[in-house]
């Protein structure tokens, strides 16, 4: 039950983050390939910039907690 409540709020999270106007999804490292019938998404420099911001976050966290 905690993983499923877990799932649902970074799902609510993601769909208002995507409401705003933040670039996120849309930066210039962001691979995108449109075929005739397919599309092909990598989200690389967003992957990226969201380790950097949760690690960050997360060493924070750790540091306060001692």
């Amino acid at each position: 039950m905690l993983l499923g409540g877990i799932a649902v709020v970074v799902g609510l999270a993601l769909i208002l983050i995507g409401r705003t106007n933040l670039p996120i999804g849309r930066l210039p490292g962001d691979i995108v390939y449109r075929g005739k019938n397919t599309a092909f998404y990598f989200p690389l420099a967003s992957s990226i910039l969201l380790s950097l911001v949760l690690s960050g976050l997360l060493y924070l966290i750790g540091k306060l907690r001692r």
